[in-house]
């Protein structure tokens, strides 16, 4: 007998919310929202659900308090924590938000041990690998979001400067979900024509800085975090597990020796399928690219290094 997917959504705030709706009208599987707030993701479920008739989807959209309903779920996305508030960094919401990732995955994990874990909770990097800590899942089953956002701003904001689809633009940021993270230039193209052919240097590095505070950006305008592209981008990962799709694309993976680095999630271009993390791809670096990397992996370590898991 077949069975539709079970994604599970841990937090029913704007980006949960938002995720569900996305997911909902992708129709990629039945959907339980499920958040601590009484009434919130029962009533947020109940609204995304009755859409269906309109929109023609025919899965189920539920909410919940209690964690029971998430039970044999195949993919958990978690973005329960603390949202970001103008003025501070994503590393300010470190403590809080680990302590409420554990609790939450822990949970989540023991009902779906089968689970593909998905995690946006910020700062993402730092919060993958405290997810892996609270579930116990082997590394390749656990994936932050933060590569497939960062890229497509990237892309949007290059696609913006040449007056073209973003559809045409090929892009892809590395690194950490931070100011430090790494818009690689030399492998992004429009329609297969390298962008440094196609802007000068000083627009390049514009946009290149724009990417890097695009999160901020937002944030500024809005005073609240941005869920709109995060949701977007959540749904781009999910569907590639979930039809075995082998995408590459950048997202936040352990790495054991990729890179040199060792015993850290941090953002990675990779062959994502049904397994999760399929395999990291390796991509040659020049000594500017390499340090910046390094600096990048830098800023994740250090938070890391504050907690004790």
């Amino acid at each position: 007998m077949f069975k539709r997917h079970k994604i599970t959504i841990i937090g029913a705030g704007a980006t949960g919310a938002t995720t569900a709706h996305v997911m909902a009208l992708k129709e990629m599987g039945d959907i339980v929202l499920v958040d601590v707030a009484e009434g919130i993701p029962e009533g947020k479920a109940l609204d995304i659900w009755e859409a269906g008739p309109i929109e023609r989807f025919s899965l189920k959209v539920t909410g919940s308090n209690d964690y029971d309903a998430t039970a044999d779920s195949d993919i958990i996305v978690v973005t329960a924590g603390m949202p970001r508030k103008p003025g501070m960094s994503r590393d300010d919401l470190l403590k809080v938000n680990a302590e409420i990732v554990y609790q939450v995955v822990e949970k989540a994990a023991k009902l779906s041990p089968n689970a593909l874990l998905v995690v946006l909770s910020n700062p993402a990097d730092v919060m993958a690998y405290v997810a892996q800590k609270a579930s116990g899942f082997p590394y390749h089953r656990v994936i932050g979001q933060a590569g497939v956002l960062d890229s497509a701003r990237f892309r949007a904001f290059l696609a913006d400067a040449l007056n073209v689809s973003p559809k045409d633009v090929t892009a892809f940021v590395m690194g950490g979900h931070g100011d430090d993270m790494v818009p690689l230039v030399r492998y992004s193209s429009v329609g297969g024509i390298p962008i440094e052919k196609l802007l000068p240097a000083d627009t390049i590095a514009q946009i290149v800085q724009r990417t890097r505070t695009g999160g901020g950006e937002v944030l500024n305008l809005m005073k609240i975090s941005a869920f709109y592209a995060p949701a977007s981008s959540l749904a781009e990962m999910v569907e590639a597990m979930l039809k075995d799709e082998r995408r590459v694309i950048p997202v936040i993976s352990y790495l054991n020796g990729e890179y040199g680095e060792h015993d850290i999630f941090v953002g990675v271009p990779a062959i994502v399928g049904g397994n999760g993390i399929e395999k990291v791809l390796e991509v040659e670096f020049t000594e500017e690219e390499r340090q910046a990397f390094a600096k990048s992996v830098a800023s994740v370590r250090k938070p890391l290094s504050m907690l004790n898991y």
